[in-house]
């Protein structure tokens, strides 16, 4: 993570539908994944758009769950319950793309 990563800390907004199974699944694995690789470094915002579904215009939201990372800029989005913690790493640049020996 860079420096200025960890001086501003992350902040991460999960949009969710209701208490459905991807729904828990996605606050779930997305507390772990905090908790392993930001270390209490971040800020976790849940937006149930059952509730408030006008604050989906905001960040474009098309499906749910989805992450955003609103900081460190720019904004990236993970669509899905993030139980690919792989695939949520490199989605929030938290890790790089794992390269592919097999293309020369």
């Amino acid at each position: 993570m860079s420096d200025t990563a960890s001086s501003m800390g992350w902040e991460l907004r999960l949009y969710v539908a209701g208490q459905s199974p991807k729904s828990a699944a996605a606050i779930l694995n997305l507390k772990k994944l905090c908790e392993t690789h930001l270390a209490g470094n971040y800020r976790i915002e849940v937006i149930d758009l059952l509730e408030s579904p006008r604050l989906s215009v905001d960040d474009q939201i098309v499906a749910v769950p989805t992450l955003v990372r609103k900081l460190p800029t720019p904004m990236r989005k993970v669509i899905g319950d993030l139980s690919d913690s792989e695939r949520t790493l490199v989605g929030l640049q938290l890790r790089q793309t794992p390269k592919d020996t097999t293309l020369s």
